[in-house]
């Protein structure tokens, strides 16, 4: 597939953000940013985020009583 050139102007950190990122992966920045787009076209980035709304929502209570735990035993050392 040809390969067309875009340009963007970013603020510094989100550069470096980027940069970052496509390295972690082991992409380029171009190639970074087209799977970006492509999650993003394609509804995948919305439907993981929703994946994760929901597993949050129905699990809230487990995270609370683990909060509420730690904060618990924190106290208990202080004295």
């Amino acid at each position: 597939m040809a390969k067309t050139q875009l340009g963007a102007r970013v603020n510094e950190d989100v550069a470096e953000l980027a940069k970052k990122r496509a390295a972690d992966l082991g992409l380029s920045i171009g190639d970074y940013l087209a799977r970006l787009v492509e999650d993003d076209a394609s509804g995948l980035r919305a439907r993981a985020v929703d994946a994760a709304t929901r597993f949050l929502a129905e699990h809230q209570a487990v995270f609370d009583t683990a909060e509420e735990a730690q904060k618990t035993s924190r106290g208990a050392h202080a004295a």
